[in-house]
């Protein structure tokens, strides 16, 4: 089952994603108005078996971000072996994960565009895959992480490449500009560590392979990135944690190549799904 968030007749609704439209739930829910809703009460089971039989409602909609209302995003940077190789600063792994905040506000939905602002066009793309906590906790033991698990989804973790250089530590402005990035299209419930463990990413632009590799790779497992963060902070849910993408980010060519208006950026995960999102300049 997937279930994504989405407007049509101009309103917005969630609701189970058929192959040939949505079939809304929301109005069967009024206790839970959003999918955070869903997730902070334990329900997406109640969803799916609420969608079983039922027939599809609108086949003509627009995805939105999955949670809008998201309150906390953290992004894990750097995570895989070929792209710290890619800094050619010589460094080994390094002992302890990067993060970094990210906002609801700066991502959009599937089949939706990324943003270029006018004021710097080195918009650059990451996929990933995205987790959802489901429950909380605090200092979790990493063979108990999957249990704190609720759903999946995927990232285009945009970024405006010159503005995460504006300042030593920082690389908050240049991870948050409007619509910069995307996660969608859905989200898949958590049911089989076989669908991280095992999962492959890989990202599209124009159809070109610029990512493509195992999650099992990762410097810092999924597992360990809910460890560390819980040490620090208590995870509830409806909290998503961005999870780390690979190499071949546009910024790493020789050129760079960034992404101009009319590209087409495609990240895939299978067992998740496919994110696409165009890109358009600023009005």
């Amino acid at each position: 089952m997937r279930f994504a968030t989405y407007t049509a007749d101009g309103k917005t609704y969630y609701g189970a994603a058929a192959d040939n439209g949505m079939i809304a739930l929301s109005p069967h829910f009024p206790e839970w108005p959003t999918l955070y809703d869903v997730i902070a009460a334990d329900g997406l089971a109640a969803l799916g078996k609420a969608a079983n039989g039922k027939p599809v409602t609108h086949t003509e909609f627009a995805f939105e971000m999955v949670m809008p209302n998201a309150p906390r995003i953290l992004c894990v940077g750097v995570n895989f072996p070929d792209r710290n190789a890619e800094y050619k600063d010589g460094s080994a792994q390094p002992k302890y994960m990067s993060l970094f905040p990210r906002f609801a506000s700066g991502f959009t939905g599937h089949n939706r565009p990324l943003v270029r602002p006018p004021e710097n066009h080195t918009l650059d793309y990451e996929g990933e895959v995205a987790i959802v906590i489901g429950k909380t906790g605090r200092r979790i033991k990493p063979q108990n992480a999957y249990d704190h698990i609720a759903a999946l989804t995927l990232c285009n973790e945009g970024t405006i490449r010159d503005w995460v250089r504006h300042a030593k530590f920082n690389v908050t402005q240049g991870k948050n500009w409007d619509n910069s990035g995307s996660i969608g299209p859905w989200l898949v419930p958590f049911t089989d560590a076989a669908q991280l463990d095992d999962a492959r990413i890989q990202t599209r632009v124009n159809g070109e392979v610029r990512q493509d590799d195992c999650l099992k790779r990762m410097m810092f497992p999924i597992r360990e990135e809910i460890a560390y963060i819980s040490t620090f902070m208590t995870l509830q849910p409806g909290d998503i944690i961005v999870t780390g993408t690979p190499a071949g980010a546009g910024a790493r060519f020789d050129p760079p190549r960034y992404l101009k208006p009319g590209d087409v950026v495609e990240i895939e995960v299978e067992g998740i799904g496919t994110l696409i999102n165009s890109v358009v300049d600023e009005k």
